[in-house]
């Protein structure tokens, strides 16, 4: 199994395979407009920006299961992500992510990837204490633990890499080895 035996909905509904961006390098993000995090759609775009001609993708799942913070219906989300950020990536219809409504695609990911931790920073162990009031195992199991996680998924389909949201540092260069 990889990425491409997946369908996802678009905002307007509609299906759409990840066979359809088969040969890229996807990066698969579930964001939220209103977390600590949002700003990180300036450095996903400038990412996609300087990687898209190589065959790069950002694909946005906004989700609403941490601390609420993607309010509002799919177009809402939308407008607000490209009025403010000017986002030009795919964002599809709003997602759970966790728990039995996650989307499969969300599943495949979280059961195939491990939580490696938030890293060190103060913003780290901020997130360390959220995390373990959500979920006392949260350091044990590959659940997605807030806004802004992020999976790289190589050419063939395969997942390369998970990434934080506290680790924005070392995805730039991950993006290019895999390109």
């Amino acid at each position: 199994m990889n990425v491409y035996d997946f369908t996802v909905k678009t905002q307007d509904a509609s299906e759409v395979s990840l066979s359809d961006y088969r040969g890229k390098v996807l990066l698969i993000v579930n964001t939220a407009t209103g977390c600590g995090f949002t700003p990180q759609y300036d450095e996903l775009q400038d990412l996609y920006e300087e990687f898209s001609a190589q065959g790069f993708e950002i694909l946005d799942f906004p989700c609403n299961q941490f601390g609420e913070q993607a309010p509002g219906n799919d177009e809402e989300i939308h407008s607000f992500c490209t009025g403010r950020y000017g986002i030009t990536f795919p964002q599809f219809a709003k997602v759970d992510v966790n728990g039995e409504n996650a989307i499969p695609l969300y599943k495949w990911l979280t059961d195939n990837t491990k939580f490696e931790g938030f890293g060190k920073s103060p913003m780290a162990l901020m997130m360390n204490g959220i995390a373990k009031k959500m979920d006392k195992d949260y350091k044990n199991n590959g659940k997605v633990k807030w806004n802004f996680t992020k999976f790289l998924i190589d050419r063939n389909g395969e997942i390369v890499a998970r990434f934080e949201p506290t680790d924005m540092k070392t995805l730039k260069d991950a993006i290019k080895e895999c390109l």
